[in-house]
């Protein structure tokens, strides 16, 4: 239980590290479109970054994405 809360808060994080990054490089006069863009950029790196975090994090095996068939 303690992993997960942790992996959620370091997403978390993520999420809000790139969205004050992108709000701080956007030019000053902000549209509501722009707040779309900082949103789903920041909430596609934040996907990339759980993705990441559980290939990682399953382990030893040497094939995650294939699944040998049995003959």
């Amino acid at each position: 239980m303690g992993r997960m809360i942790g992996r959620a808060a370091t997403l978390l994080v993520v999420f809000a590290a790139v969205a004050g990054i992108m709000l701080k490089v956007m030019p000053a006069p902000l549209k509501d479109s722009d707040y779309l863009v900082v949103g789903t950029v920041a909430t596609l790196v934040s996907m990339l970054a759980l993705f990441v975090l559980l290939v990682t994090a399953s382990g030893k095996k040497s094939n995650i994405f294939f699944k040998r068939r049995k003959k």
